[in-house]
């Protein structure tokens, strides 16, 4: 398997293991028949676990460009060791930007969300 598609089935490994984590919480939080319902209302979450539901949210916004991309350079044959290197960036970011979000530091997620943008960019760059 290619560097690219590698990463890109890590990627969606990290997106189907890290809602575990702020769902846990919840029910922790909630109780697990409420978890599993429709409360009335939003009950209180550990902010670390919001935080993280909206790293999972985001990751799955962008998988889909990222995912998009590796599977049509491989499918085109335009894979190379940029793309490799954009995917391996892609990857590693959106670990440390999970991380990051969960624990509150606001500008090194920003900033690793930003890099994860370059990694896509650079698998993009095939196409040019």
């Amino acid at each position: 398997m290619k560097a690219e598609l590698g990463y890109l089935v890590a990627c969606c490994i990290l997106s189907l293991i890290m809602w575990l984590p702020y769902i846990l919480a919840r029910i922790s939080a909630w109780g697990l028949i409420e978890a599993m319902g429709y409360p009335a209302k939003e009950l209180p979450q550990p902010e670390w676990a919001l935080r993280l539901q909206k790293a999972h949210r985001n990751l799955t916004e962008n998988l889909v460009p990222f995912a998009g991309l590796v599977i049509a350079a491989e499918i085109s044959g335009l894979t190379n060791d940029m793309t490799a290197l954009g995917a391996m960036i892609f990857f590693w970011s959106r670990v440390i930007y999970t991380i990051v979000y969960a624990i509150g530091v606001p500008i090194l997620r920003t900033l690793m969300f930003a890099i994860g943008l370059v990694g896509c960019l650079m698998v993009a760059s095939a196409f040019i």
